[in-house]
């Protein structure tokens, strides 16, 4: 499952359809990398919580 996001009122969802406005969601894409990961920690965290 990917999180997308409505392109009308930039709600994010796991639906293809925005509960809110009921139209067509789009994925989003991935934070840019950096050596300096402020949130590196929480999302390996996350990731092995799985």
């Amino acid at each position: 499952m990917k999180i997308v996001r409505c392109a009308k009122c930039n709600v994010y969802t796991l639906k293809s359809r925005c509960p809110k406005c009921k139209t067509k969601t789009i994925g989003i894409k991935p934070a840019k990398f950096s050596p300096e990961d402020k949130y590196g920690k929480w999302r390996r965290k996350a990731k092995n919580e799985l």
